[in-house]
């Protein structure tokens, strides 16, 4: 086993370690934050190591272990890093940096507040770095369970009612999952003999075109899985859990949600786009369609909320919305913009929860109309929420803008091809998406911090102190980072979103194989559409013809390497 592959499983497990750490060695709240304040900082620390490790120019997974856990039904416990869920992993310690760093030290049973945040941080870092379907899910369903505790016992409000909508809802859609993926294993099975659930060996036949032979079920399989995955994410219509759990969570919530929802759009990526290429080019005007509304339907909605918490929710449905259409524009440009909105929607909503909720600590609402002048009496928290506001709305210079930018020049690209039957409306329609999100935003922002006093009794109106804002200078600090220089972020992710992409669109036995060491990506400029290239003869396979335009013949994957 190499350090790497070490680190990494270590990784995954590691913040377990740290609820034990709190729960045997700390005296009392501050040594409980202070504790795991630091075993959250080791945990990023580690996840920025693996990640800086990766062979960029790679698309195959590394650092890879692969040990039988069921080897009777062929269920391993598998787990590797690529460019695809490199900066989700580094995206989920980072959130709960932030999350443990901020909990206030008077939170009731502070000790098992922070087991049940590290028990979440462990599931996420399971399922984005699962290859094998069953350890996936496994990671999945483990999720749900800390976030239900979490809202149950420190929400607010319907806390109660609240939990176990949001356990009802991801729940179900996770049945879906697991009904596709006893559907994907029994395929193979009847293909090649025996039961598959790893990512690399089904992957691998669908690139050479075996797996889908004879079958018609290719259709069905795709949402059975896209359906849980789609009610994680959140979309439209599988959304309506979101408002209630930001509104009715602890801070914690809405901030480890900001990099828990990017399971859904993640399990697209890495699982529905290699494995259903068909499907997928059939029914992306489905997907695209949905990721539409779900733009235009959250920003209208979170225009017409009254509480900020219920907003940032319909807000996070909007944003989440430019990242399916960025995956389903099926586009080089779009997928690249996709998963990078994925880091920069959980660092620009992450600083509005952080902000919104201590207003709400302080003054025990969040009611927009509760509030009003508030610049006058606090300049730094209005300047810091105003930096905040400026990367949600997608502001040039800051992440926010680049993702949601990027994402909608992918749907454009394909929909004046018309590739895949994919129309240039939904682009313009999202587009109007980012008009909406400066209106809520700085409607909001109006109602806070001009106009005149509201909220006349409570503590004495005092300016934020700066210790307690480190976490959210580092945020911004990042966003503006992260627009700047995109590229430090986007290069890693460039090979394996442009290999996700060739599997998804290109002709049988033409498609990159995650277990041939001898491919790899070709992303120089001319080759606009994107080329595999066998490593060992220097020759080029293009993706061949797709619907809407035609590259020249080729020679396949099989002629290349008999």
């Amino acid at each position: 086993m190499t350090l790497e592959q070490f680190l990494l499983n270590f990784t995954i497990f590691h913040p377990l370690l740290g609820a034990a750490a709190v729960a045997l060695l700390a005296r009392d709240a501050k040594q409980s934050k202070n504790i795991g304040t630091v075993v959250s900082l080791v945990t990023l620390a580690l996840t920025v190591f693996l990640a800086a490790r990766l062979n960029a120019t790679q698309f195959q997974l590394q650092f890879v272990t692969s040990v039988d856990w069921v080897s009777a039904l062929g269920i391993r416990y598998a787990v590797g890093l690529d460019g695809t869920n490199a900066w989700l992993v580094v995206l989920s310690s980072l959130m709960t940096l932030v999350a443990v760093s901020t909990t206030r030290d008077d939170t009731k049973n502070l000790k098992g507040f922070y087991a049940l945040i590290f028990a979440l941080q462990t599931a996420m870092l399971g399922a984005f770095t699962a290859l094998d379907l069953v350890l996936f899910f496994t990671f999945f369903e483990l999720t749900l369970l800390p976030m239900y505790f979490l809202i149950n016992f420190w929400g607010t409000g319907n806390a109660r009612k609240t939990a176990a909508k949001f356990l009802i809802f991801t729940f179900a859609g996770s049945v879906f999952t697991l009904i596709g993926i006893a559907g994907l294993a029994i395929t193979h099975r009847n293909v090649a003999g025996s039961l598959e659930f790893g990512l690399i060996e089904l992957q691998s036949m669908v690139a050479n075109g075996k797996l889908w032979v004879g079958s018609e079920s290719q259709t069905v399989l795709f949402w059975l899985f896209a359906l849980g995955f789609l009610v994680k994410a959140p979309c439209f219509p599988f959304h309506s859990w979101i408002g209630d759990t930001y509104e009715d969570s602890p801070k914690a919530g809405p901030i480890l949600s900001s990099a828990m929802v990017k399971l859904g759009s993640y399990g697209l990526l890495r699982f529905c786009l290699p494995l259903f290429p068909e499907a997928v080019q059939s029914q992306a005007p489905i997907l695209i369609g949905l990721a539409t509304v779900s733009i235009l339907y959250g920003a209208i909605a979170a225009i017409a909320q009254t509480d900020m918490r219920r907003l940032m929710g319909y807000s996070t449905l909007s944003h989440m919305g430019f990242v399916l259409l960025g995956i389903f524009s099926l586009s080089y440009v779009g997928m690249v913009g996709a998963a990078f909105q994925q880091l920069a929607h959980g660092v620009t909503t992450a600083i509005l929860v952080v902000l919104v909720w201590h207003l709400l600590e302080q003054y025990g609402t969040a009611k927009l109309d509760a509030f009003g002048g508030l610049k006058a009496k606090m300049p730094i928290f209005s300047l810091l929420f105003f930096l905040g506001l400026l990367g949600n709305v997608g502001l040039p210079g800051t992440m926010g803008f680049v993702g949601e930018f990027t994402a909608l020049m992918g749907a454009f690209e394909s929909g004046a091809r018309g590739t895949f039957g994919i129309s240039v409306g939904f682009a313009a329609a999202a587009g109007a998406g980012v008009v909406l999100a400066a209106v809520y935003l700085l409607v909001m922002y109006q109602k806070v911090f001009y106009g005149p006093e509201r909220l006349q009794e409570g503590p004495d109106w005092t300016d934020v102190r700066a210790a307690s804002m480190v976490p959210v200078f580092g945020l911004i600090g990042l966003m503006f980072v992260g627009g700047l220089y995109s590229t430090v972020f986007t290069a890693p992710t460039e090979a394996s979103t442009q290999a996700i992409r060739l599997m998804a669109t290109s002709l049988p036995t033409q498609r990159p194989s995650l277990s041939n060491p001898d491919q790899k990506i070709d992303l120089e400029p001319t080759a606009q559409q994107g080329a595999l290239v066998d490593t060992r003869t220097g020759t080029v396979i293009t993706p061949g013809r797709l619907r809407g335009y035609v590259v020249a013949p080729v020679p396949t994957v099989a002629e290349v390497n008999p």
